[in-house]
């Protein structure tokens, strides 16, 4: 499960995400030191430590690597909150105050990714009493005998 990403780590990671192609260090330390004095070697060694730990690949251009991301930010926040819902005690309660945290239109965006998660949930976003597998209700009751 990943770790938190640091502060350096997350700034260089929020360029490869955004620009989704393949970067250079040079590239993104010209953009990091629009926002803060940073160096060359710094920069290379947070991608080198981004790439031994899995968050990027590269391949060699000439005589620099060139890093891609090995998946979205999407996947990395999900994730993060995965491994924080999983080390909870009380899951349910977890997150009943996750939700509680939400503003309306994260509410909103969770409506959203339940009815792709749960194709049959109903407008108000209330989940079925009970889903089978892809998403379709289940009838517990007993077969007719036609008695």
């Amino acid at each position: 499960m990943p770790r938190q990403l640091g502060e350096l780590e997350d700034a260089v990671m929020t360029r490869v995400w955004e620009w989704n192609r393949p970067v250079t260090v040079r590239e993104v330390l010209e953009d990091l030191q629009q926002e803060r004095s940073i160096a060359y070697t710094t920069v290379m060694t947070v991608m080198d430590n981004l790439h031994q730990k899995g968050w990027v690949r590269r391949e060699v251009e000439g005589r620099a690597y060139r890093y891609t991301a090995v998946s979205t930010r999407a996947a990395y926040a999900a994730a993060l909150m995965n491994e924080a819902w999983s080390r909870s005690d009380n899951p349910a309660a977890a997150l009943v105050a996750f939700f509680g945290m939400m503003s309306a239109e994260q509410r909103e965006a969770l409506r959203d990714a339940m009815r792709i998660v749960l194709p049959t949930l109903p407008e108000d976003g209330t989940p079925p009493a009970e889903a089978g597998e892809a998403g379709e209700a289940v009838d517990d009751a007993e077969p007719e005998t036609g008695r």
